[in-house]
């Protein structure tokens, strides 16, 4: 059974970010992740973490100025500084947290600037930032989001993410692969999910559409989780959905679609991604 990650920023959100903590370790999970933790001295999150006894796998770096529309800054031309500067305050938060993934957003596409120009300015800041996280043993994901949840964002495809992946050719830059945002874009997440495989770091799901509870929406889960586990994945599957209610009144999914109570640890397997558990 895939080993599954609470997102605090979308789980629990009945109760305040620092209680989310211990709620997803009294509902089962071990491990947690959520988008931008800057609100938040490190050390107090840490303690957070360290007193509900589970590991944080994954977060954003800094996206700019969210409230002013701005969803990353990589791959925009000008804010190469800013950029700079997201990368080190994420990696002060990783190191104290022990996170050895962090995902970079890429931002939106700029209708006044060449497309080759944003391209090459996001190259040349992943090369760069990975050279940077590589030196602490940190990981950097890219993910494709759908442009129906976030009109105009840069990297909409798999495709288009593993030929940046191969441009930039860094090892320790990886593919987030999330189900919703690829079954969204009106693409099979099996078949993408295959061909990605080997780049692949961190999964994410939700029900598509409306983004709930995996168990709901068009898109079955149940051969999804068989994939992930015959090919060996042994990484985390962040939960990044809203719950229609409750969120505790909704995590029945986590046995429906395995098959599996979700006390049962999972079953260990031999594969190409031991190294990606992400932490």
């Amino acid at each position: 059974m895939p080993r599954f990650a609470a997102n605090l920023s979308w789980l629990f959100a009945e109760l305040p970010f620092a209680e989310r903590f211990a709620a997803a370790a009294r509902a089962g999970f071990e491990a947690v992740e959520f988008l931008f933790p800057y609100e938040y001295a490190p050390e107090e999150l840490a303690r957070l973490q360290r007193d509900a006894k589970v590991q944080t796998v994954l977060f954003n770096l800094p996206p700019g100025e969210w409230r002013n529309g701005e969803r990353g800054l990589a791959a925009q031309p000008g804010r190469e500084q800013d950029f700079r500067f997201s990368i080190e305050l994420a990696l002060l938060h990783a190191r104290a947290l022990g996170v050895r993934q962090l995902h970079v957003m890429a931002g939106l596409t700029e209708p006044d600037v060449p497309r080759s120009q944003q391209r090459a300015t996001y190259v040349a800041n992943l090369r760069a930032a990975a050279a940077r996280a590589a030196a602490l043993q940190i990981d950097l994901l890219i993910e494709p989001i759908n442009p129906i949840d976030m009109p105009h964002y840069y990297l909409t495809r798999v495709a288009q993410a593993l030929d940046i992946l191969r441009e930039v050719g860094a090892p320790n830059l990886r593919l987030q692969f999330d189900a919703y945002h690829v079954h969204r874009v009106g693409e099979d997440p099996i078949a993408q999910l295959r061909i990605a495989l080997p780049h692949v770091a961190h999964v994410q799901i939700a029900g598509s559409p409306g983004r709930h509870e995996p168990d709901t929406g068009d898109f079955d889960y149940r051969p999804f989780f068989q994939q992930l586990d015959t090919s060996g994945y042994s990484g985390w599957v962040g939960c990044e959905y809203a719950p229609a209610a409750a969120t505790e009144d909704g995590l029945s999914w986590r046995e429906s679609l395995t098959g599996r109570s979700a006390e049962q640890p999972p079953t260990p397997t031999l594969g190409a991604f031991g190294s990606l558990s992400g932490g």
